[in-house]
């Protein structure tokens, strides 16, 4: 575990218990639980969130990393948790709410029924890239082409069995009615240092983490996976534009809270973290890391997550994804 704390102005104090439906905020420490270590995409949008969260409330937030299982490790800690004091808040995320439930026996939560939701902080999409040095296809239906003259042999890269890498890359099979070779990782570096020495032939990787190394032309990117472009990358088509119609994967980003939590408390911490991504230097720094769609109500997030849980659901059933394949 790692944490760090955002100094705050002069802390307030506020009162009522979480479990308590009230328009202030607990007293005791903020925590926002990270379920992976720090310096990747989830917990760098925690510390953007919590850093101006500390500042709108007047006190510390701690971002308390704890990394593992595809950030299965903090979700179920965050769900067996009965929490006695203060603020306590979980990043939720694709692989933790919508696909590794459905893959994974050891995850014992309910990712719709044990957590609160409480707002949407954003969605990333993911971009078909392979080694800029690679002689090879620079569309989607060239990679479909190739993979069809090579059945079984061409490989896409994931950050793991079970990751929303892995899954695009199963909806893409399914899609174009293709098989590759999945090779997974243990984690996105690995697999962009054998991606770009032409260990393996391609991968749906993060747009948060595959950015740095197409603008550095060590890959090269093919197509983006959410149907509407990212502001990041406006001249990128999308996997939609190049006939794949409806296709639309992305890494999405939401904070959640305990079970049982009153709809007052999660409304207000809606509200906030509203006015949060909403501010002109969150927002500059999100879309450089094409984070987008952020916001809304806690309704429409709750929905989201269930649609998200069904589809994901859907495509491991589907592509007989378990947890050893």
């Amino acid at each position: 575990m790692r944490r760090r704390h955002f100094i705050a102005a002069s802390a307030a104090a506020l009162a009522a218990p979480w479990s308590i439906a009230a328009t202030e905020l607990p007293k005791g420490i903020v925590k926002i639980y990270v379920g992976w270590a720090p310096g990747g995409g989830t917990d760098v949008f925690a510390r953007i969130v919590g850093q101006k969260l500390s500042e709108l409330w007047g006190r510390g937030v701690i971002i308390e990393n704890k990394p593992g299982a595809t950030g299965a490790l903090a979700a179920g800690f965050f769900a067996q948790t009965r929490f006695t004091e203060g603020l306590n808040l979980l990043m939720a995320h694709v692989n933790t709410h919508a696909i590794g439930p459905h893959i994974f026996k050891a995850i014992s939560y309910d990712p719709l029924k044990d957590f609160a939701p409480i707002a949407m902080v954003g969605a990333t999409p993911h971009i078909l890239v392979t080694s800029a040095n690679r002689a090879g296809a620079t569309t989607v239906k060239e990679v479909v082409d190739e993979c069809r003259k090579n059945p079984g042999k061409i490989s896409l890269g994931s950050s793991g069995t079970g990751s929303v890498q892995h899954l695009c890359a199963a909806m893409f099979n399914m899609a174009a009615g293709v098989e590759t070779i999945h090779i997974p990782y243990k984690g996105s570096g690995p697999l962009q240092t054998d991606l770009i020495g032409g260990q393996i032939d391609y991968s749906f990787d993060t747009m948060t983490a595959a950015t740095a190394q197409v603008k550095a032309k060590k890959t090269a990117a093919i197509a983006q996976t959410r149907v509407k472009r990212a502001k990041g990358f406006p001249d990128l088509t999308t996997m939609d534009e190049q006939g794949f119609k409806g296709f639309d994967v992305s890494s999405w980003y939401g904070v959640v809270g305990p079970k049982g939590m009153s709809a007052d408390l999660a409304a207000q911490i809606n509200a906030d973290i509203n006015k949060v991504l909403a501010m002109p230097d969150v927002v500059a720094r999100f879309d450089g890391f094409g984070v987008e769609d952020g916001g809304g109500s806690v309704d429409k997030f709750a929905g989201f997550m269930a649609s998200e849980f069904k589809k994901w659901g859907e495509v491991v059933r589907t592509a007989k994804i378990t947890e050893d394949a």
